[in-house]
């Protein structure tokens, strides 16, 4: 029985200490911009999508909730923060649905079965990043009119870096998916 709790609360650490080590990492990724109006260009994506896929959509949900509750308690862990606000005021400006997109995507691509061949697992993590998008230009479109280039602004610039990113991560995806041996 001691054994068994021991394990437990093994399990349990491992976890908080991945969930806290991807939250760093989201924020070492958030600052690696180029910068871009309304929305910068990140390796936010890459780190999202390598979370779900290495961790599964349990860890990797829990990593990006903290990772958006630290930001929007005030902690500067966002792209443009604290240059451009913190906290909820700087959650609720323009990247606020690119933000809520990577619960979706990191659930989409921890969730689905990536044991396909590399084409089928390159086609899911699009759909993955894609879940990223959509509620991204859903947010910016509402904030700053429909009347404006929406897709010029928040999503056509980023797509060749996207499609860069998946290709690696289509790549790597049976290496890191052995990451799951170890929670």
């Amino acid at each position: 029985m001691e054994l068994i709790k021991t394990n437990l609360t093994n399990k349990i650490l491992k976890n908080f200490l991945i969930i806290f080590l991807g939250s760093i990492a989201l924020t070492i990724s958030a600052k690696l911009k180029i910068p871009f109006y309304p929305v910068p260009m990140t390796m936010q994506t890459f780190v999202v999508i390598f979370l779900g896929i290495a961790f599964g959509y349990k860890i990797g949900l829990a990593t990006v909730s903290l990772y958006l509750l630290e930001g929007i308690v005030g902690i500067p862990v966002f792209s443009n923060s604290p240059e451009k606000g913190v906290g909820l005021v700087y959650f609720t400006g323009p990247t606020m649905g690119y933000l809520i997109g990577f619960l979706i995507s990191v659930f989409i691509v921890g969730y689905i079965n990536l044991n396909d061949n590399i084409f089928i697992i390159f086609v899911k993590l699009i759909l993955s990043v894609s879940m990223i998008y959509i509620p991204g230009v859903l947010w910016l479109g509402f904030l700053i009119g429909w009347e404006k280039p929406i897709l010029q602004l928040g999503v056509i610039p980023f797509l060749l870096a996207e499609l860069f990113k998946i290709s690696l991560l289509a790549l790597l995806t049976k290496k890191i998916i052995k990451l799951r041996k170890f929670i």
